[in-house]
This record gives C-alpha cells, structure tokens and sequence, in this order.
C-alpha cells in the first residue's frame, strides 16, 4: 500500500523527491502518511479534494484484500 501512495504521489507532484510516505499500524488500521513539498499539496489534494479522494479508495481496496482498515493522511 505505501508504494502505491509513492508511486501516486510522485507522478502527481512537480517536485518527487521531496514525496515521502510513512505507513504506521495502529490496532487493526494501516495510516499511511503523505508528505509533499508545500507548492505541490494542492495538487494531490485536487479540486475540492477528489484525487485524495479517489488514491483513499484505492487505499481501501487493496486494504480490504488484507481485511484490515486503511486511512490515508495528508501531511503539511
């Protein structure tokens, strides 16, 4: 799960490097952290949130594969 948040991530952003992408489980969820350069945390936000949106439901599918709960979080 975290190398597709990565892979996502980094296709989406002006700057991949600075993409990072930590996954932390807590009981029975997985939170996968996002971490992207300030200029580009608009753009994997998307308009009115829809490609955060849109990688959350992918997180859920392949969380639900696992039978485990997912979360995604966008850091700033």
């Amino acid at each position: 799960m975290k190398e597709l948040i990565h892979y996502i991530a980094t296709s989406l952003v002006d700057q991949p490097d600075a993409v990072q992408v930590n996954e932390v489980e807590q009981d029975d969820t997985i939170v996968i952290e996002l971490t992207v350069a300030k200029e580009d945390l608009g753009k994997v936000i998307g308009k009115q949130g829809r490609t955060a949106k849109a990688m959350r439901a992918l997180l859920t599918a392949v969380a639900g594969k696992s039978s485990k709960k997912s979360r995604l979080e966008i850091m700033e």
